[in-house]
């Protein structure tokens, strides 16, 4: 593989802070980064030098002649008085851009819902965010720097990105590295992981669910002052482990060897108890949402829909962005009444919300956590223990240093884990969660989904993050054309039902976008039974094969340990015998995924 770009012993400094004192890393041809850290690390400072729109305080960083480079920021840089179309394409003729089918790929992707003529300082924030990801994604780069590409983009255009990038770095040329804190997408695209954390970077083989598995390796090494964070992790990978099977599909992911590491470990949480707990707490009657439609400015957001809550039922919503997700919450909350139909709230019910414009934190801006904290009641049930809001505040990430901080001063982070705070010591029975994951890190994240596994109660989640939804939902729902759907298949059912149901919508929109008739691949063909039984047979006889050459590996490695190592001879012998079987592994699982990739076709 052809090298790219590097950093050598690069640091940089801040009047303030140190950020990076003396890191080296390099990027090749094929390469696909995630990087993964706590908010405020240095994330996006990295992204820059690399991109080369921040220089070094030492050190240097070193690029191949003529590459080309571009990058995604969190700013918005579009000019407000140019159309959509001018934005994404500039001045090309209509004839090139339209007949080139990536071009088309990427505005049916990401703006075929959008006027092609629209002024862009009309659009919404989010809107803008989508046409910057299309201009940059139209253009011919070698190296690909996103900062948060995912953000502003529903669960579907999420992974329409995951799909754009893996086939357009197919080929091995070329790479991208992607600051987000979406764990779901940085397992569907990633090869390798990048963790920045106390002024160093750290690198890790795979997406989220193989860093999660190294991470926990590095931590139980550690001294025993890491424990806590070691116990969270290993709760992480017990669920990583237990969920879909996409998950542990990756080529460098050791299946055996999480397997050992979490066969102590309890599931993420008890159904049955929590479900009896909140039976307890709410009785039979939750919120029943009858026959119910919704009617916004002359336009029918929701339509006929019925949903009867169950005590202790754990409900992600899914929908496109504008399909009624919020309005849905808004009618269960209590807070807009439906035009038709009727909406029934137990005597019981005690609903919190938490919402994206922080509104529990407005009365206490100018106080310190610790004063808010204390104002609140002693102590806190979870899982069966009693806390203070002190360590719930821990469990939820704050240090001891920061309780002295005036709630106006906290990061969006740190105000968004306090918000959960309040809400959960009001002891609501109906808890429900808009956007969560807004300015949260991917440490933060799992310290959330944690407090929520052994909360008791109703939860209904609204969120784009779906590696979120798939973590602490139960089944999910849909809004599809104004009413309400079950989705028994959870988020892959969605994704293909409502890919399914946009096909004429789409194609319409785009050949009146970009003027162009030109027909889209219908995708590979179904297999036949013989196909599949000759794929089941040949992915057994890898899983076996697999089985035996790790095997061979692990008794190479004890006869490593057991050698004279001052036999230069038979410790060359052994490291030949080890790349060898190393090799054969990689091969191994290379046809090992391909062939479960043609079993779910």
């Amino acid at each position: 593989m052809a090298h790219l770009l590097g950093a050598e012993r690069v640091g940089i400094a801040f009047p303030t802070r140190v950020v990076f004192e003396s890191i080296s890393l390099g990027l090749e041809d094929g390469d696909r980064i995630g990087i993964v850290g706590r908010n405020g690390d240095g994330k996006s400072t990295l992204l820059r030098l690399l991109a080369g729109r921040l220089e070094p305080t030492s050190g240097r960083i070193t690029r191949r002649g003529g590459l080309e480079v571009g990058v995604l920021d969190q700013q918005d840089t579009l000019d407000p008085d140019t159309t959509i179309g001018e934005s994404i394409v500039g001045d090309r003729p209509e004839h090139e851009w339209a007949g080139d089918a990536r071009i088309r790929d990427i505005l049916n992707g990401l703006v075929g819902d959008l006027d092609w003529h629209a002024r862009v300082g009309d659009l919404s924030g989010g809107q803008r965010r989508r046409v910057a990801l299309a201009r940059l994604l139209a253009g011919d780069w070698d190296v690909l720097f996103l900062d948060e590409p995912t953000n502003h983009l529903d669960v579907q255009g999420i992974a329409w990105l995951a799909d754009h990038l893996n086939a357009r770095y197919a080929t091995g040329r070329g790479a991208f590295v992607a600051v987000t804190h979406d764990r779901w997408f940085l397992d569907a695209v990633c090869t390798g992981t990048w963790e920045v954390h106390d002024t160093l970077v750290e690198p890790f083989e795979g997406g989220y669910a193989a860093y999660i598995l190294q991470r926990v390796e590095r931590d139980r090494m550690a001294a025993a002052s890491e424990s806590k964070r070691q116990n969270l992790m290993k709760k992480e990978l017990a669920w990583l482990r237990r969920g879909a099977p996409a998950r542990t599909a990756k080529p460098k992911f050791r299946i055996e060897a999480a397997t050992q590491l979490i066969e102590d470990e309890p599931p993420a949480r008890d159904p049955i108890q929590l479900a009896q707990l909140a039976a307890t707490r709410l009785g039979k009657d939750v919120v029943d949402v009858i026959d119910a439609s919704v009617e916004l400015g002359g336009r029918t957001i929701l339509d006929d829909v019925t949903w009867r809550i169950a005590p202790g039922e754990r409900a992600g919503i899914l929908g496109r962005n504008g399909a009624g997700k919020s309005t849905l919450l808004a009618l269960i909350a209590g807070r807009i009444r439906p035009t038709a139909g009727r909406v029934k709230t137990g005597k019981t019910v005690k609903i919190a919300e938490l919402t994206q414009e922080l509104a529990e934190l407005k009365q206490h801006e100018d106080e310190p956590v610790r004063t808010v904290v204390g104002s609140l009641k002693s102590s806190y049930a979870t899982g069966g223990k009693e806390l203070t809001p002190g360590q719930l505040l821990e469990r939820l990430g704050f240090r001891s240093g920061e309780l002295s901080t005036l709630v106006k001063d906290l990061s969006g982070g740190q105000r968004r884990r306090l918000q959960l705070l309040l809400i959960l010591l009001d002891e609501p029975n109906v808890l429900i969660l808009d956007e969560p994951t807004n300015d949260l890190d991917t440490d933060m994240l799992a310290a959330m989904e944690d407090v929520l596994d052994s909360w008791a109660g109703c939860l209904i989640v609204v969120s784009h993050d779906r590696y979120l939804i798939e973590r602490v939902t139960d089944h999910q729902f849909a809004i599809v054309d104004g009413g309400l759907r079950h989705m028994p298949g959870g988020v892959d059912a969605y994704l293909e039902l409502s890919g399914k149901g946009s096909v004429e919508r789409t194609a319409a929109r785009a050949t009146q976008a970009v003027g162009a008739s030109a027909a889209q691949g219908s995708g590979a063909p179904a297999l036949s039974g013989a196909e599949r039984r000759t794929l089941e047979k040949e992915a057994a006889s890898l899983d076996r094969r697999l089985a035996k050459a790790s095997q061979q590996r692990a008794t190479l490695l004890q006869r490593f340990e057991a050698a004279d190592h001052g036999d230069y001879d038979a410790l060359a012998a052994l490291q030949a015998e080890l790349a060898a079987v190393d090799e054969r592994i990689a091969s191994l699982e290379e046809a090992w995924l391909e062939a479960h990739e043609g079993l779910e076709r």
